[in-house]
């Protein structure tokens, strides 16, 4: 008998390919590229990987999205998205990502339609308890989450992602840009240019994990607890380039990185939401 791994990414093939054909929402993350490699083995020619294309995307994401696309064989397309031309977006109100998810839904409705295709997303069941409007903007325009029907969580994602080959296995969870701006803050380009710039900038000192969070002419930079030593050490470069991308002052959270630590807000609702 296959081993449950085995088995569930098989249910992950045998919906994929109920399918069809799709179109992959492609960020080029964990959970992503396991549909992406799984809609190109059961669909081949019939499956596409779709990447949005917005200011809220650093350059540094796009190489990533590229280069594993290109592993796996899919073919990608890369799709300009409106998000920063809705105001609900700009307002960055907590719906802020349902506006997000409407402008790609806009952008990857008419390459699904032109080849009778499904829109597909990387949501796994866990994503399921947490905040996320995006979700139900993609679930409002017929989207389909085959990690959920397959039983997928987050850890079986990665599990898959080793079982089948991919890169993404151990890479570190990654959101926009957008994600570093607290609610009720504007999202505007500028905005995300600075932090863009200064993360930019960080990681080329060695740190490939962190956030620089936006607080107006303030950057709070996390990185994981056992780096803060590193990211001391290396003080005055630290500083220069947070300031060379527009920030006043330079601030270090102590309590380390923490995904979706913005929004702590919203725990005072009961809610919580990752990114």
């Amino acid at each position: 008998m296959p081993d449950p791994l085995t088995q569930a990414v098989q249910q992950l093939l045998d919906a994929v390919r109920g399918y069809g054909s799709c179109v992959v929402a492609f960020s080029g993350g964990v959970d992503s590229a396991v549909v992406a490699q799984a809609a190109q083995v059961a669909l081949g020619g019939r499956a596409v990987a779709a990447t949005g294309i917005g200011p809220a995307v650093s350059a540094d994401e796009l190489a990533t999205a590229r280069k594993i696309a290109g592993e796996i064989g899919i073919r990608h397309v890369e799709l300009a998205t409106s998000e920063i031309d809705r105001p609900g977006y700009v307002a960055n109100a907590t719906d802020r990502c349902y506006h997000c998810k409407e402008a790609l839904g806009r952008a990857l409705g008419p390459v699904a339609s032109a080849g009778g295709a499904v829109v597909v997303l990387g949501v796994n069941l866990d994503d399921l308890g947490e905040h996320r409007p995006g979700q139900r903007s993609a679930a409002e325009r017929g989207a389909r989450f085959p990690l959920v029907e397959a039983g997928f969580t987050k850890a079986m994602v990665r599990d898959a992602s080793r079982h089948l080959g991919l890169r993404t296995a151990d890479k570190p969870a990654a959101a926009c840009l957008a994600s570093r701006v607290p609610y009720g803050t504007p999202v505007t380009l500028g905005v995300l240019r600075e932090v863009e710039e200064a993360e930019a900038g960080l990681k080329a000192l060695g740190f490939g994990e962190l956030r620089v969070r936006h607080y107006r002419d303030m950057a709070r930079i996390e990185v994981p607890v056992d780096r803060m030593a590193d990211l001391v050490a290396q003080r005055d470069a630290v500083v220069a380039a947070v300031r060379a991308a527009g920030y006043r002052y330079v601030t270090v959270d102590l309590e380390g990185l923490r995904s979706g630590n913005l929004n702590a807000a919203l725990a005072d609702l009961g809610t919580a939401v990752s990114s």
